[in-house]
């Protein structure tokens, strides 16, 4: 193993691309929130960056990429505080600092509980957020990831189920996490429009931008298997869209930008676990099944009564499965000699894989839930959410309201901005 200054180079613009992601969502989640609750909204993806990217070097990085423990459920405590992860490779990235490697993968962590968000971004307190992503972070995404990636009983060290960027890891965790947070803080009293499609189009876009980092640096080099994920990454989120947008178009007989923009982020989340497997056509098919699907998937919540607030489910959950289980079918080892073969028997193992990246976070965030609503508290009252996590939580707003000032004419009374005094 030696390290390559070209791959190294990739990962760092990597791994600044997927932290690019985070400001991305802030802005998608807090376009989607009303105007009473785009600063807390924003703000929960913001603190996400402090509190996982230090739990990960302190413990998460440890336990998702040591050494099997429990049968390759969980990894060691080897790497605690960074102990040995320096500019030397490892077995995951051989031609790539740990170093570099360890930061790549914490942008990973730091992204998938921040996703949960848009399931409760109206109605959960600010301290019990902090507890809940924090539990979260140790205790269902770095446990899946070693069981996936870090060579545990998912992926290479038992079950051989592939998923190159997080169709299961990051998607559907995040995914079956909201829904159990959905169901655990009931229905909102009151629902909220979204108050700025063009912050929602903004990051959307943005997210898109970094998902290049997210998919194609998921190869660890800057070789062909990066060449396709790149590629297939802008195939799938294109079919989707515009899937999503004539699903919607012939449904609604107007096509919505933030129906545009959701469709983008399904056919992303679709095809993030097949990017580095599957040849540019089959890129397009996971794409448009995303896209038409996830359309579907986001009615559910008035089917079975749950308030997902920004369809964190639909997308997420159903996009992310949507693209495990048809990287079963699609896989060629012509494009990844280091992945497995579409075919039945594939198709079977992932199948294993999106039920168990479904039950599992579900399970275990219910309890996140409990615990953290039982010490610290989960729900706002009923007059906080009626004023605003804004104000609420954070004592501050994201607009400054005009002041007017009311005036008499012919016997109407009519309002006017006051204008600001001059310095």
């Amino acid at each position: 193993m030696h390290i390559s200054a070209g791959d190294t180079a990739w990962m760092l613009t990597s791994t600044a691309l997927v932290f690019f992601m985070m400001p991305g969502l802030a802005l998608f989640y807090g376009g989607l929130v009303g105007a009473k609750n785009v600063v807390a909204t924003m703000v929960q993806s913001f603190v996400a960056i402090g509190v996982v990217s230090l739990l990960w070097v302190i413990l998460g990085y440890s336990l998702a990429f040591g050494a099997n423990h429990w049968g390759g459920v969980i990894g060691s405590l080897a790497n605690v505080m960074l102990h040995n992860v320096n500019g030397a490779p490892n077995k995951f990235a051989p031609t790539i600092p740990s170093l570099v490697y360890m930061a790549f993968q914490m942008k990973f962590a730091v992204i998938t509980p921040a996703l949960i968000a848009g399931a409760f971004c109206e109605r959960m307190r600010f301290r019990g957020y902090l507890v809940f992503i924090g539990l979260w972070s140790l205790l269902v995404y770095s446990p899946f990831a070693h069981a996936e990636w870090g060579g545990g009983i998912l992926g290479s060290g038992g079950l051989h189920a592939i998923d190159f960027a997080g169709g299961s890891v990051v998607h559907e965790l995040a995914g079956a996490a909201a829904l159990a947070t959905a169901f655990y803080l009931k229905r909102s009293h009151q629902l909220e429009q979204p108050h700025s499609v063009p912050l929602v189009l903004l990051g959307a876009g943005i997210l898109w931008f970094g998902w290049f980092g997210f998919n194609a640096g998921s190869a660890t080099s800057a070789g062909t298997v990066a060449a396709y994920a790149l590629v297939n990454t802008q195939l799938g989120a294109c079919t989707a869209m515009l899937a999503w947008m004539g699903v919607e178009w012939w449904r609604r007989r107007k096509p919505s930008g933030i129906g545009i923009a959701a469709g983008a982020v399904a056919g992303l989340a679709a095809i993030t676990p097949a990017s580095g497997y599957v040849q540019p056509w089959a890129a397009i098919i996971i794409g448009a099944a995303a896209g038409v699907l996830c359309y579907g998937a986001v009615h559910l919540k008035d089917i079975f009564h749950y308030d997902d607030s920004l369809d964190v489910v639909g997308v997420h959950m159903v996009g992310g499965a949507v693209g495990v289980l048809l990287t079963g079918v699609f896989a060629s080892l012509a494009v990844n000699a280091a992945g497995e073969p579409g075919g039945w028997t594939q198709l079977g193992r992932q199948a294993v894989l999106a039920v168990v990246g479904i039950v599992f976070p579900f399970v275990m965030t219910w309890i996140i839930l409990w615990i953290t609503d039982h010490t610290v508290g989960l729900r706002v009252s009923p007059g906080d959410e009626e004023i605003g996590l804004d104000l609420s939580e954070h004592a501050e707003t994201g607009y400054q309201q005009p002041v007017t000032v009311a005036s008499q004419i012919d016997g109407t009374v009519v309002s006017a901005p006051l204008a600001a005094e001059p310095d």
